[in-house]
């Protein structure tokens, strides 16, 4: 992530910035995840169904973008 934007032009500290607030993102949506996640078997394969179906729509829309 931080090499496009390196190479595009952006300044160091801007380019360090959206990588540490990707991170921490990442790391809140893991830890949100994980305690999900100890619910129920079901709510696990609720969101990795939606997740799968918002992948493959997207993956669909590159191949194919008139449909």
């Amino acid at each position: 992530m931080a090499v496009p934007m390196k190479n595009g032009g952006m300044k160091k500290t801007k380019v360090l910035y959206y990588v540490i607030l990707s991170g921490v993102t990442t790391g809140i949506g893991a830890f949100f995840g994980a305690i999900i996640g100890t619910i129920s078997e079901q709510i696990i394969a609720i969101c990795l169904s939606f997740a799968a179906g918002a992948m493959l729509y997207i993956v669909s829309r590159r191949i194919n973008p008139r449909s």
